[in-house]
């Protein structure tokens, strides 16, 4: 892997990896064998989502004892939310939907921030505030591969990470599009295999989708 800049962008987090993990854990002790397993396979920025009240503490054990890993913060929905994913150590956040007090917040605490957008609407505001790298959610519901084509020309300028029903079987036609720069998605950290700590299967399919072209 390349090696990444000390302050990173949201562009350098979605170009890193064709797939984000969208991640979620409720016990911190599967934290580090899972981001291990995940960088392994050639996966190194890792959104574990403030879905549990484990999240903060898995965050934490990733950025302390997996410096090869980027841990982020994924669910953020209020400044609260942003401040306490920057002190446990995450380095990147995203949010299932944008609001001005969301973006200061991240901005303020030196994350980039990955947005989430399902209309124009939202990308113009997003735009407004001064950010171009955007999440499209939910994607399948929202419009998906047809949606993104649609903006290719009044927002040719955003690139996005279109998350929601994203798989291994359909996130190579997300990938093939010119304003897509990755996808993100769970099919890569399936909770039997997190549960059963089979880390070598997350492995292969971090692996296989470090692989996907785009």
């Amino acid at each position: 892997m390349k090696p990444l800049p000390q302050k990173l962008g949201a562009l350098d987090v979605m170009r890193d990896a064709p797939v984000i993990p969208v991640i979620v854990l409720q016990d911190p002790a599967h934290a580090v064998p899972l981001a291990r397993a995940l960088v392994a396979g050639g996966i190194r920025m890792l959104e574990v989502t403030l879905r549990t009240p484990a999240a903060l503490a898995c965050i934490e054990r990733i950025a302390k004892e997996v410096p090869e890993a980027v841990a982020g913060a994924g669910t953020i929905r209020s400044a609260a939310d942003a401040q306490a994913a920057a002190l446990a150590g995450a380095r990147f956040g995203v949010s299932p939907g944008y609001t001005r007090a969301v973006g200061k917040a991240c901005h303020d605490q030196g994350i980039p921030l990955l947005p989430g957008v399902a209309t124009g609407s939202e990308i113009m505001q997003a735009q407004e505030d001064g950010l171009t790298t955007l999440k499209f959610f939910p994607a399948l519901q929202a419009g998906g591969v047809s949606m993104l084509k649609a903006w290719q020309g009044p927002f040719g300028e955003v690139q996005f990470c279109p998350t929601g029903g994203i798989h291994a079987g359909n996130a190579h036609e997300f990938l093939a599009l010119s304003n897509v720069a990755c996808v993100g998605g769970s099919w890569i950290v399936p909770n039997e295999s997190v549960l059963s700590g089979d880390w070598a299967r997350i492995t292969q399919l971090a692996s296989e989708a470090s692989a996907l072209p785009r």
